[in-house]
C-alpha cells in the first residue's frame, strides 16, 4: 500500500512537472522581435560578405562549426563536440546528425569540406590565411571533418564561429567556379534556426523561425522583422514608440543612447563583443604620396584629437588606443608602443621634414577621403578628420559613397584615407595577420585586409612566426616587437577602441549569451509575453 501511495505521489510529481515545463516553454515560444539593420545591407549572405549589417541578419540564417562564450571559450553549434591531438595538428569535429538545410537538403560533412576547401578560401582572405595552415581537409565519413596542420597553429580554434567559417550548401555551388557572383548566393540557404521571409528592399528584412531547426525547441521567437529606417531620430522615434524593440551602436546617435536607456523597462549593456574586438582605423594609403612617406602617416596621428572623436563624436563610448591590440587581447604590450599626443605644432613639423611645405593657402597636400558610410557619427568624424587635417595643410575632399562604394575603393586601393572600424577577433593570428601582413595575391572583396598596402618583411617574419608559436613567454616577446615596429611606421592610425552599447527592453530576454553579441544567431532569445 505504501509503494502504491509513493508510485502515485511520484506520478502526481512528474505530471505537475511536465506541466510546468511544458507551461514554461508554451511562455517563451512565439512573438516578434523587432530590430533595425542600417545601412540596409547588400546581401544577407553571410557565406560571400561579413560587413556589419550583413552580419547582423546572415547570422541568423547561417552557421559555423563553433560559436564562444565571453570568455572565448569554444560552445558547439554545428559541430557537437571536437578533439585536437596532443601535437596541435589534428583538430577533429563530430558533426550533428539530423540537421538539414533550409530547403530540406541533408547537412553532411560534404557541407563543411565544400566550404573550408573552396568556398570561404575563394572569397576571404582571412579565411584563406588561416585555412592555408591546413596540409589536408578530409571527411572520412559523412559527419566527420578533420583538419592536419602543417605546424601548431594556436588560433586555429578561432576560424569556425559563423563570421569566419560559414558553412555553405554545396548542392547548390555544383559546378560553379565563381563563387563571388554565382547565382545561388541569393537563395540565402542555410542551417540556422530562421530562414528568410521577406525582403522588402528600403523596408524589412522579415525572417521566420525555421520548425525543422536541429536544437528541438527553438528558436522561441516566431519571426525577427529588421527594419531600415533611414535617419538616426526615426529610429530613436521607432524605439521611443515601441516599434523596435532593441537599438545597437550605430542605430541611434550615442548622445541619444543614456536617454533612452533610462526609460521605464530599458536596459543598457555593453556586453556581447569579447569575441569580435572592434577597433576605429584610418586606413592610410601606404601606395600613395603623401602616406608613402612614414612621417605623413605620423603627422596625421598629431594632427588628430582622437579624444575627441571618443567623447565628442561617439559620446563617450569608446576608449583610448595606442597600437594594434585590444586592451583584452592577450600579448598586448603598451610599454612597447609609440604614443601620438594631439600636437598641430609636430604635425606641421613632420610635414615639413617630409617635403611638403606650405604653398598657395597654406595648403601642403590634397587628398581624398572616403568616409564610412554608416551613419550620421561617422560622417561627422570623416568631417571633423577633413577640418584636423586642414590645420595643419593637408586638404581633404570627403568622396560620396554608399557601401559598396566605400567596399570597392577600399579593397581596390583607390583612396588617400578611409574610414572603417575592424573586428580584430580573440587571437592574434586571426584578426591582426589579415591587415598587417604584406598583400600576397588577390585582396579584393576584404575590407579586412591590408588595404592600406603596408609591407614590412620583419614584421611579416614575425607575424608568421607568433602564429606558430605555442609557448607563450616566446609568443609574448614576438608580439611585442611587432607592437614596436608598427606603432613607430604607423602604416593605419588607430582611432580608438570602440565600445558598442545595446539598448533594449527588458522583455527581451537572453539578448547577449555568448562573445558575438547581437551577432549571435537568437534561437535562445524570447520575449516575455
Amino acid at each position: 500500500m505504501f509503494l502504491a501511495h509513493a508510485l502515485a505521489r511520484l506520478s502526481s510529481a512528474l505530471a505537475v512537472l511536465c506541466c510546468l515545463t511544458s507551461l514554461a516553454l508554451a511562455q517563451k515560444s512565439g512573438g516578434t522581435l523587432n530590430l533595425i539593420v542600417q545601412p540596409e545591407p547588400q546581401t544577407i549572405n553571410l557565406g560571400i560578405n561579413r560587413l556589419g549589417p550583413t552580419s547582423f541578419v546572415g547570422s541568423k540564417i547561417y552557421e559555423g562549426l563553433i560559436t564562444f562564450t565571453p570568455k572565448l571559450e569554444p560552445k558547439p553549434a554545428l559541430a557537437e563536440s571536437w578533439s585536437i591531438s596532443p601535437d596541435g595538428l589534428t583538430y577533429t569535429f563530430n558533426l550533428r546528425k539530423g540537421v538539414t538545410w533550409h530547403d530540406g537538403k541533408p547537412f553532411t560533412s560534404a557541407d563543411a569540406l565544400f566550404s573550408f576547401q573552396k568556398f570561404l578560401p575563394a572569397v576571404f582572405f582571412r579565411s584563406k590565411l588561416v585555412l592555408s595552415e591546413a596540409e589536408s581537409i578530409t571527411a572520412p565519413d559523412e559527419h566527420t571533418i578533420v583538419f592536419k596542420l602543417k605546424a601548431p597553429f594556436p588560433g586555429f580554434m578561432q576560424i569556425f564561429e559563423a563570421t569566419g567559417g560559414t558553412i555553405m550548401p554545396a548542392h547548390l555551388y555544383e559546378g560553379v567556379t565563381d563563387f563571388r557572383n554565382a547565382p545561388a548566393n541569393q537563395q540565402f540557404i542555410g542551417t540556422g534556426p530562421f530562414k528568410v521571409g521577406e525582403w522588402r528592399r528600403g523596408s524589412f528584412v522579415r525572417l521566420v523561425k525555421n520548425d525543422n531547426y536541429w536544437d528541438k525547441g527553438k528558436p522561441y521567437l516566431k519571426e525577427i522583422y529588421f527594419h531600415i529606417i533611414p535617419d538616426a531620430n526615426s529610429r530613436s522615434i521607432a524605439f521611443e514608440t515601441g516599434k523596435v524593440d532593441v537599438l545597437r551602436a550605430g542605430d541611434v546617435e550615442n548622445f541619444d543612447i543614456s536617454r533612452l536607456a533610462s526609460e521605464p523597462g530599458v536596459e543598457l549593456t555593453e556586453a556581447g563583443w569579447e569575441f569580435l574586438q572592434p577597433i576605429g582605423y584610418l586606413h592610410l594609403n601606404n601606395r600613395r604620396k603623401p602616406f608613402s612617406d612614414v612621417r605623413a602617416r605620423q603627422a596625421v596621428a598629431h594632427a588628430i584629437d582622437r579624444k575627441f572623436i571618443i567623447e565628442t563624436i561617439f559620446g563617450g563610448f569608446g576608449r583610448e588606443i595606442n597600437g594594434p591590440f585590444y586592451s583584452s587581447k592577450p600579448y598586448r604590450d603598451a610599454s612597447a608602443e609609440t604614443k601620438y599626443e594631439f600636437d598641430v605644432e609636430k604635425a606641421k613639423k613632420l610635414l615639413d621634414e617630409a617635403g611638403l611645405k606650405p604653398g598657395p593657402g597654406g595648403i601642403r597636400a590634397e587628398v581624398e577621403l572616403v568616409p564610412l558610410p554608416y551613419g550620421e557619427m561617422w560622417q561627422r568624424q570623416a568631417e571633423y578628420v577633413r577640418e584636423a587635417l586642414g590645420a595643419v595643410g593637408i586638404k581633404a575632399n570627403i568622396a560620396s559613397v554608399d557601401v559598396a562604394g566605400w567596399s570597392q575603393r577600399l579593397t581596390t586601393f583607390n583612396y588617400d584615407i578611409g574610414h572603417n572600424f575592424l573586428y580584430t577577433f580573440g587571437d592574434a593570428s586571426i584578426g591582426i595577420n589579415q591587415t598587417y601582413l604584406s598583400v600576397k595575391g588577390d585582396n579584393t572583396g576584404t575590407t579586412g585586409g591590408n588595404v592600406h598596402g603596408y609591407s614590412n618583411a620583419e614584421v611579416d617574419d614575425i607575424l608568421v612566426k607568433a602564429a606558430h608559436e605555442n609557448d607563450p613567454e616566446t609568443r609574448a616577446k614576438l608580439y611585442s616587437r611587432f607592437q614596436q615596429i608598427v606603432t613607430k611606421e604607423l602604416p593605419l592610425l588607430w582611432t580608438h577602441e570602440m565600445v558598442f552599447p545595446t539598448v533594449f527592453r527588458k522583455k527581451v530576454r537572453n539578448l547577449t549569451l555568448t562573445g558575438l553579441g547581437t551577432n549571435e544567431n537568437f534561437a535562445d532569445v524570447w520575449i516575455d509575453q
